[in-house]
């Protein structure tokens, strides 16, 4: 006996990633499943069909999924595909159901048990299958890359006979995974880094990686760590205390969200307005509205002389290492519920009650998060 595992094809604009990589093959094998992809499934991160050794590789994604007990993926399927998939198999991908209601009425429809991976509990057993952390991580790595291409100054202090450049400042705001790992990135390359958020109890994160802590004397933190909205008076106190750090920034790096909620804004017009030219923002926040007043989501705009990059889906544009460790954190969770060549739900565990989303018609309990511009910035 073995479990049929089904890994698609990403479909949505943009997505590079894959739900299975070489190296967890085996490891899938050795728990009982035999596996099968649609053809071309690796080929936008440049792995061909024969890199997948002991897969049987299917050009039909519908005939596919009719006969798998687990299906695969990163983004959500597309609509075909859950109603071509058995009653009672398992998915397992990012969701967001506040996104995409039709989506979980056809999985209702087909009784289909959904794993959604954004779901994922932050608690301490589930850190192996926390793929909003995974991505989130690369996500902050990629956004100090993408600030140095758009500078017209270095990162780290430069001497030469001709004199003594740099070092650039760096501010990192929202200080959840991605903006703890812009801070990391950004100090191994020699910046004068700050780092800000809300919450008061990331300082010593902050400073541990060496940054400094801009403390504006607010506290909004939220329920489950993440940060709550703050109010009218809260916000002017901190536009008042941010205004220096941010016009003396070379390099802005923004992370902040609040699920379910558009991206708050931190950076205002006038202190746009206000910063030195050649200034560079990274707005990681664009897919939920963007951090700064003048965000573009998805496009590189000019504000005089400031220049503010919002990209969308950045942990696709890592796409090999993405999908490297979104397939870990995909068998981990796996690795709870098949083994033997047998799947075993265990709904008291705590790990799979609050990843599911759906069961057997009815939707699990705990309430799904829009998707959020940056979701680990808890």
């Amino acid at each position: 006996m073995y479990v049929n595992v089904a890994v698609l094809r990403e479909t949505q604009p943009h997505e590079c990633r894959i739900a299975l990589v070489p190296s967890v093959i085996p490891k899938l094998i050795k728990l009982g499943a035999r596996l099968h992809m649609q053809a071309g499934a690796g080929l936008a991160i440049q792995l061909e069909d024969t890199a997948f050794k002991d897969v049987v590789i299917m050009p039909d994604r519908l005939a596919m999924v009719r006969d798998a007990d687990v299906v695969l993926a990163v983004q959500p399927p597309a609509l075909e595909v859950i109603d071509a998939m058995q009653p009672g198999a398992i998915l397992v991908s990012f969701i967001y159901a506040a996104n995409e209601p039709d989506l979980v009425k056809h999985l209702l429809a087909r009784r289909i048990t959904c794993f959604a991976m954004e779901r994922v509990p932050r608690i301490s057993r589930a850190q192996s299958m926390d793929a909003l952390s995974s991505q989130s991580a690369l996500a902050g790595y990629y956004a100090v890359a993408l600030g140095m291409t758009h500078m017209t100054g270095v990162l780290p202090k430069i001497t030469s006979a001709a004199g003594v450049i740099g070092p650039a400042k760096v501010l990192v705001m929202g200080l959840g995974v991605a903006g703890l790992e812009a801070i990391a990135t950004a100090q191994r390359l020699g910046a004068v880094v700050e780092g800000y958020d809300v919450r008061p109890a990331t300082r010593e994160q902050a400073q541990s990686l060496g940054a400094t802590f801009v403390d504006t004397g607010v506290d909004a933190t939220g329920k489950g760590g993440y940060a709550r909205a703050l109010t009218a008076e809260e916000q002017t106190k901190v536009d008042a205390a941010l205004t220096r750090h941010i016009q003396a920034s070379d390099l802005i790096i923004t992370t902040a969200a609040i699920p379910g909620k558009p991206s708050p804004k931190l950076i205002s017009a006038a202190q746009v307005a206000g910063m030195k030219a050649g200034a560079v923002i990274v707005d990681l926040s664009a897919e939920g509205g963007g951090n700064c007043i003048d965000t573009v989501p998805g496009k590189t705009a000019a504000v005089g002389g400031v220049t503010i990059v919002a990209p969308l889906n950045v942990p696709s544009l890592l796409g090999r290492d993405a999908s490297e460790l979104y397939a870990k954190n995909q068998y981990a969770l796996l690795a709870l519920m098949l083994a033997n060549n047998v799947i075993t739900i265990d709904w008291t565990d705590e790990v799979i009650a609050r990843t599911a989303l759906t069961h057997d018609g009815k939707l699990c309990d705990v309430a799904p998060a829009k998707k959020p511009a940056d979701a680990a910035a808890a």
